[in-house]
């Protein structure tokens, strides 16, 4: 064998490695072996056609285009569960609940006393703002029973978890409200002439600004310090109380626009319905984006992956006739896959049991 073949193996080699020791190799990979398997299960699961929607106008359809258009609420939530995550060692379990305050404000807002106006009670923007505000202010709860109070975020979340949707009942009086107006259900679905989702616009837009936030500010390096080590980073000047307040406030936003895009979708909402389980998906795309779920770094790319690869495993599912009932439980085996693998024991154990295999190759690997 020449040199140059030997080099060229080398170097095969050694990318291959740096390409799996990367954090976004692991929602990369399980994307990959999503679209294999159902290439070969069923080519025509990739098919994109232009149909008329129930509307008359030609949209986008297919699997691929409702993947990419059901994830944007996950999509969106992870953004902020990775920082919440990053920065306080823990996880919001209320963001289901939280959604459904968010869609009953809005309707509430958009409906006034009525619950099936046959006009809008007041402009959109004002009805998505209140519910910002309204989004935020519970998260604000949150972060302050977690930042300062110091009680572990599960536990802490686990508040609005119990309440949250009878609360989100009690704002509209427990009734359903309706929304007639075909313009609201742009938002969750599609603009006229449009043939792409527009959720797919607002996740793009959400994407942007994060990008922008966490390239001009410090928010990823406090919240990163945060999460490694609180005491170190006090010492060097950042406030650990303020940057989890932070990161829950920013979650809050996150599920604000959430929840405004689960009730554009239908025009109405159901209590104990929307975004059920969705909590669980958000902690997941954290955890299959590679992110510790014991705070510390994080890569906002791979949990947005990681989004998609939930959405697309969840299409996947339903497409082969899986009962919805058990498609948490599948869910639910990742995530204690997930969660065990990064437990600092088992990296520890899977270290010792690499260098027992492979003596040489790890002496040289260390050198």
């Amino acid at each position: 064998m020449s040199s140059n073949t030997v080099k060229k193996q080398t170097s095969l080699a050694g990318l291959a490695k740096s390409v799996v020791r990367k954090q976004i190799f692991i929602p990369i990979a399980a994307l990959l072996i999503l679209v294999l398997f159902n290439l070969i299960a069923d080519p025509s699961f990739f098919q994109i056609t232009l149909q008329p929607n129930s509307e008359g106008y030609n949209v986008l359809s297919g699997n691929i285009i409702s993947i990419i258009d059901r994830a944007s609420e996950l999509v969106i939530l992870a953004i902020g569960m990775t920082l919440v995550t990053s920065a306080s060692g823990g996880q919001d379990i209320s963001v289901g609940a939280t959604i459904a305050i968010a869609g009953s404000v809005v309707l509430r807002v958009l409906c006034g006393s009525n619950t099936r106006p046959d006009t809008l009670q007041a402009p959109v923007i004002v009805a998505f703002i209140v519910c910002c505000l309204v989004s935020m202010l519970f998260g604000a709860f949150n972060g302050t029973l977690v930042a300062y109070f110091k009680i572990q975020p599960m536990v802490a979340t686990l508040i609005m978890f119990t309440a949250g949707r009878s609360i989100a009942a009690w704002i509209n009086n427990n009734e359903l409200p309706v929304i007639s107006d075909p313009k609201f259900a742009y938002y969750g679905n599609f603009i006229p002439g449009i043939p792409i989702p527009t959720p797919v616009f607002i996740t793009a837009a959400c994407l942007i600004v994060i990008a922008l936030v966490l390239k001009f500010t410090n928010l990823r390096l406090y919240s990163q310090a945060v999460g490694i080590n609180p005491h170190s980073s006090r010492l060097n000047g950042i406030n650990p109380q303020m940057i989890k307040f932070i990161t829950f406030v920013i979650l809050g936003l996150c599920v604000a626009v959430a929840g405004f895009i689960k009730v554009s979708r239908l025009s109405t909402i159901n209590y104990s319905v929307v975004a059920k389980d969705i909590e669980m998906d958000a902690i997941l795309a954290v955890a299959l984006g590679g992110n510790a779920l014991g705070g510390g770094k994080f890569n906002m790319t791979a949990s947005v992956i990681g989004a998609y690869v939930i959405q697309f495993l969840t299409t996947t599912l339903y497409k082969y006739d899986v009962d919805s009932a058990a498609i948490s439980a599948y869910k639910a085996v990742v995530v204690i896959i997930l969660v065990v693998l990064s437990a600092p024991i088992v990296r520890e154990k899977m270290g010792e049991v690499k260098k027992k295999l492979f003596p040489a190759k790890t002496a040289k690997e260390a050198a």
